[in-house]
């Protein structure tokens, strides 16, 4: 497979989009050529009808005159419109690859954070689509140019040379600065991204910021990223408008050369009036494309550094195996063998079909470890043991597959924009309707069906992104109606009840037992928990303390409460 470079990508989205930009980049091109003609027929009008005295003649060149702006405006209309739908249709294109990519089943390995890879599959998937408005425009400009040139070299040799001598030597010059801002535009975008994965993540978290009383930290964190990303956009932006300064000066001097140049050769006689005005409209309307043709490396620069962004998640190595299509049993059990990943050590776990096992870890960092591997986040080099479905290691079924079987809700989970019933079923409110009675069971359960009930929208309720408008014990409840309306073999579920009130969580644990394993147990389904709550803990079938990476007791809840000191300390606080 070939390398994803920013070069391949902006390659590829000329190619894939050429029917369009071929025609678009035709039809601007005859625009400018129409343009370049106006001039040329002023000035044949005024020798071969006004200079005459011939009214006539002057009628014709009006009327062709006229006939040439109807046709430059229809050119432009057209091939706007054709660019206009490339554009768009690139910039959804590249949108997708890169959101796919990010939510790839099988993961990406990357450094970018939630808010860059917005900005990523956002405004820098916009920049890049913007290169097909710049192609037809460098292709216009260069028409114009030659046209002119052209023009200028039958009317005096002299006068055509300086375009196609001094053209050429102004756009080298500007070649120079072409490196300096593809690194100014690209530090900007930076640190453009690194400010809104900030405030993304600030935003998401406001209200445990709230409760410890670290919003001035947060506030400053953020401000001292803001202000790098303003002095980024302000070097850039020095650094552009000194280059497009320059630019439209060289390109402005060298059309006053060329009039200046002309005005000493009608004064000689070496040109006819009708040319000498031919001559001056054509050096001011060469101010555009030359100027256009100066500015251009700064906005490739920019498309460019867009690319090279898009080229990191295009290009990010897949951290899971594909895995293959496996037959696994109806009912499978789990098994965690000699597991060895950050604080686990040599971790065995055996969890039968249909139980309910409450996990302990007095160190959060061994609950997050399980959940993490059990999460298929790991890739299978990075730990070491085994996890095993059914019999089948868990990184030789394909990730949809895995998901299927063993889905695990995490403590920190996402809602989207969207309803209360779009976030649990994960697609329209049709979905709900037609699951209704799943939908409603699982609302029950979860008690997600007071934050349907209070509203009086009820389950269309609207959620804002990441679940801003709900707290925090609404938001997770949510999201496990959600894992509960999936109803899979195996659901690992990490301290799913920290955020509601005790009364609720106790209701909680009992209807989750009584949805997943039946009032006396032994369901078809297998669930997990990893908790140090006693109201879920007291529902399971039994508790495995994991201490120190490894299994210490298992037992019932009951039990290890009356026997083992350690456990009461850790549950019973």
């Amino acid at each position: 497979m070939a390398t994803v470079t920013g070069s391949r990508i902006l390659l590829r989205s000329i190619t894939r989009n050429r029917a369009r930009l071929t025609a678009g980049t035709g039809l601007i091109s005859l625009h400018q050529l129409a343009e370049a003609t106006v001039p040329v027929l002023i000035g044949v009008g005024i020798d071969r009808a006004v200079a005459p005295g011939d009214g006539t003649a002057l009628l014709l060149w009006v009327a062709a005159l006229g006939a040439l702006f109807v046709g430059l405006h229809l050119c432009y209309r057209f091939g706007a419109r054709q660019l206009m739908l490339a554009i768009a249709n690139e910039a959804y294109l590249l949108r997708g690859e890169l959101a796919a990519k990010i939510v790839h089943p099988r993961r990406i390995r990357t450094s970018l954070r939630a808010g860059e890879l917005l900005t990523v599959s956002s405004t820098d998937a916009d920049n890049v689509s913007y290169l097909l408005d710049y192609v037809p425009r460098i292709a216009g400009a260069l028409t114009a140019t030659a046209v002119s040139a052209t023009v200028l070299l039958v009317v005096d040799v002299q006068l055509g040379l300086v375009v196609l001598i001094g053209t050429p030597i102004v756009l080298v010059g500007m070649q120079f600065a072409g490196p300096l801002i593809t690194r100014r535009v690209t530090e900007q975008q930076e640190l453009a991204g690194k400010a809104t994965a900030l405030a993304t993540d600030l935003v998401s978290g406001v209200r445990p910021l709230r409760g410890l009383g670290a919003e001035r930290a947060a506030a400053r964190r953020y401000r001292d990223v803001s202000q790098a990303s303003l002095r980024a956009a302000l070097r850039a932006a020095g650094t552009t408008s000194r280059y497009l300064a320059f630019s439209t000066a060289a390109s402005a001097l060298l059309a006053c050369g060329v009039a200046v140049l002309a005005g000493w050769f009608a004064l000689d006689g070496r040109i006819s009036v009708g040319e000498f005005i031919m001559v001056i409209g054509l050096a001011q309307f060469l101010l555009e494309p030359i100027g256009l043709l100066a500015i251009v490396p700064s906005w490739v620069a920019e498309a460019r550094a867009s690319a090279d962004r898009a080229a990191l998640v295009l290009g990010a190595d897949l951290l899971l195996p594909p895995g293959t299509p496996q037959k696994t049993v109806p009912e499978p059990d789990l098994v965690l063998r000699a597991l060895r990943h950050g604080t686990l050590d040599g971790l065995d776990l055996t969890v039968r079909p249909g139980e309910f096992v409450g996990v302990v870890t007095p160190r959060s960092a061994d609950g997050e470890a399980i959940v993490r591997l059990l999460a298929g986040g790991v890739p299978p080099g990075d730990f070491e043991g085994s996890i095993l479905l059914g019999g089948v290691a868990l990184h030789d079924l394909e990730p949809a597959h895995a998901r299927a079987v063993l889905l695990v809700e995490p403590h920190h989970t996402d809602l989207f924009t969207g309803t209360v019933a779009a976030n649990i079923t994960g697609s329209s409110p049709d979905a709900a309707v037609a699951n209704q009675a799943a939908l409603l069971a699982a609302l029950a359960a979860s008690a997600a069906d007071e934050v349907a009930a209070g509203h009086p929208d009820g389950i269309d309720r609207h959620v804002a992104e990441r679940g801003a408008t709900l707290s925090g014990g609404q938001r997770q409840r949510l999201a496990l109606a959600r894992a509960l309306l999936a109803q899979p073999p195996i659901l690992v579920l990490h301290d799913p009840t920290t955020a509601v009130d005790t009364v609720t969580e106790q209701s909680i644990a009992r209807a989750v037992r009584a949805l997943r394993h039946g009032d006396t147990g032994g369901g078809r389904f297998t669930t997990v928990v990893v908790t140090s709550s006693p109201a879920v803990l007291a529902v399971t079938d039994r508790v495995v303390v994991v201490d120190d990476g490894r299994v210490a007791v298992e037992g019932e809840h009951a039990e290890l409460g009356a026997t083992h000191d350690d456990y009461r300390k850790v549950v019973l606080r």
